[in-house]
């Protein structure tokens, strides 16, 4: 599979691109799981299906890029395919001199982000969570270690990472739409629907008083490159600063900004309101406790009795 990879590594974005394409759509009709799952969640957002149905062919460009992505040489850097903007929203955030968080839902070219972020600011430390297949493992591993990018496990460890990093006025990247592991994370309305949500950004902002930037990363028209957009960053995370329900409130609705910005290349098939899987062996530095799991009408089930 290495050497698969390493193969389509060499193919045209314009094609890699073209062939993912196809792929999205292959997926959408032999999967009556993933359409329902898309659909609903497009739903839920409030959107017409049209809007998001760009989403399907972007979704299989997604996985056909990440050759290109994940391959590429270290030593070659990877802004000459990337038209950045928004760069003073994070040169103030880092003159505040408190480190600065990036963040972003799985929207767009999310794989690609990091690297672009790194070379731009680096160093930036991001979090992973490694994959269960040896082989897959190792080639993400390989490809998220780069110059000016230090990416760390989602453990204790790597969140204490994260915190010395925003202490020396450093950066950190996250994907904060994903569904933690059960203890990691609240329900918190996302869409108007309770999604069970990390508190880690959260959590770091209230502590560190770092900046949260959105960031905005979206694949050009025929395999042109990508447009990478610094927003301007969350307020609400300071003066009063709020609890942490509220403060991962704050963040899911800048979440839900960035999707409903990008429609057409979320990926709509993520499960997001799925229940948290319970993984013990890592543990829950969130003091808070975690609310009880909701229907879709907001009650928990000791409000039921």
């Amino acid at each position: 599979m290495f050497l698969l990879f390493r193969f389509f590594s060499h193919w045209p974005l314009r094609v890699l691109h073209a062939m993912g394409a196809v792929m999205g759509w292959a997926v959408w009709f032999l999967s009556p799981r993933y359409r329902a799952t898309f659909r609903a969640n497009v739903a839920q957002a409030g959107l017409p299906f049209e809007a998001a149905r760009p989403a399907i062919a972007e979704a299989g460009r997604f996985v056909a890029e990440l050759p290109k992505l994940w391959m590429r040489p270290h030593d070659q850097s990877c802004l000459g395919l990337v038209q950045v903007q928004g760069q003073a929203h994070a040169e103030a955030a880092f003159a505040a001199g408190h480190g600065v968080i990036f963040f972003a839902p799985h929207a767009g070219s999310f794989e690609l982000a990091p690297q672009a972020l790194a070379e731009l600011y680096g160093p930036v430390t991001a979090m992973y969570r490694p994959a269960r297949q040896a082989w897959l493992a190792r080639l993400m591993q390989s490809s998220r270690l780069r110059p000016g990018l230090l990416a760390v496990p989602a453990n204790l460890s790597g969140i204490r990472q994260m915190h010395r990093a925003l202490k020396g006025n450093g950066a950190v990247a996250l994907l904060t739409d994903q569904v933690p592991p059960e203890g990691l994370g609240v329900w918190s309305p996302f869409f108007g629907k309770p999604a069970y949500t990390m508190t880690l950004a959260a959590r770091l902002a209230l502590q560190s008083g770092a900046v949260m930037l959105p960031v905005r990363t979206l694949r050009l028209p025929r395999g042109q490159g990508y447009s990478l957009e610094i927003l301007p960053p969350v307020v609400g995370l300071d003066t009063p600063p709020p609890d942490l329900s509220q403060a991962v409130s704050i963040v899911n609705q800048a979440i839900e900004a960035l999707v409903l910005s990008q429609p057409g290349q979320y990926l709509w098939g993520y499960a997001r309101y799925k229940t948290p899987r319970r993984e013990t062996s890592t543990p829950a530095p969130n003091p808070a406790t975690p609310a009880k799991p909701a229907d879709d009408n907001g009650q928990t089930e000791k409000n039921k009795k």
